[in-house]
């Protein structure tokens, strides 16, 4: 499977990076475990994760789904096999840019992971509060220690991206080489337009999470039944369940009866082919869902079917 590069950082990826926000919330360790199996077995090598999943849960605290992958790689003994993406600033209990608060996360992220680097370490969201420079000669550090291979940005808007690269460039320090959006067939507008001129310009990589909105784009909710039981019920009936929503699935349904493919498959092979993307993340609950969603990455839609995809996830 041929892969992907990771911005300019030496680092590459399959078409499909998975999710890891599942683990130790809606996957139990055993098989959170399956899956990352099945994942790595399947051809694919990253896993994204951050110290906040899942601190939303009632009882959790954060640093769940780190402890998760950290008890599989002890287990398989599997970390030169895979790529390690994982995140800092979003957690209440350590929030933030500041130079004192990446170097403190990283140490607990590392012994979550039980790991001696992270491949690719993330801003999960921007901090106004802290200078850049700050930030970003922080994890200079921690490459230069070995902790750290690469850095990215995630919730970062084009000009803060910009501004962030330009201070790299200055001062001769590490760069964000990758970017995390929300993208989607639906949620579009993060990406297409400024942020996709910048990063095709800057050689930065583009890994969107969101890539099946929720699960709205598996084609499975589609009533408020289908949605009676489910966590993440709230966000799509709140986000998704409208008229576009509804054109969105429809030219799905109609990619499917072309393709033979499922709509969850079709949804994450149009971002693939996405000329400002590198691989969308992913996340699934059980082996037979994570097949279906790897079988995107064989997947080739004919232009017919992209420019119908395209022209219903337009506003």
């Amino acid at each position: 499977m041929q892969r992907r590069p990771l911005g300019r950082s030496g680092l590459s990826t399959a078409p499909l990076i998975f999710g890891g926000n599942v683990f130790g919330w809606t996957a139990d360790e055993a098989t959170s475990h399956r899956l990352l199996d099945a994942f790595v077995d399947g051809g694919f090598n990253a896993v994204d994760t951050a110290d906040v999943y899942s601190a939303w849960v009632p009882g959790h605290q954060g640093g769940e789904s780190e402890s998760v992958i950290g008890r599989w790689l002890k287990a398989r003994g599997w970390r030169d096999d895979v790529l390690i993406l994982t995140k800092v600033a979003m957690w209440p209990k350590q929030p933030g840019l500041s130079a004192g608060n990446i170097e403190a996360a990283v140490e607990g992220s590392l012994t979550r992971l039980q790991t001696d680097h992270i491949d690719l370490y993330q801003s999960h969201q921007d901090d106004a509060a802290t200078p850049i420079d700050e930030t970003l000669e922080a994890f200079g550090r921690l490459v230069k220690a070995g902790k750290v291979r690469a850095i990215g940005a995630s919730n970062f808007t084009p000009a803060r991206l910009s501004d962030s690269l330009a201070v790299s460039a200055a001062k001769g320090l590490p760069r964000y080489e990758t970017i995390q959006p929300k993208f989607n067939l639906y949620d579009r507008d993060q990406v297409e337009g400024e942020l996709a001129t910048l990063t095709q310009a800057e050689g930065v990589g583009v890994i969107p999470f969101y890539g099946l909105a929720a699960g709205f784009l598996t084609g499975k909710y589609r009533t408020d039944a289908d949605l009676e039981g489910r966590a993440r019920a709230p966000t799509i009936k709140r986000d998704y369940m409208n008229d576009k929503g509804v054109r969105v699935l429809a030219a799905l349904d109609k990619a499917a009866q072309a393709t033979g493919a499922t709509p969850a498959q079709i949804a994450l092979a149009w971002i693939m082919a996405h000329p400002a993307v590198t691989a969308p993340i992913a996340s699934a609950t059980s082996v037979a869902q994570l097949q279906d969603l790897m079988g995107a990455a064989r997947l080739s839609l004919p232009a017919e079917v992209m420019a119908d995809l395209n022209a219903a996830g337009r506003d």
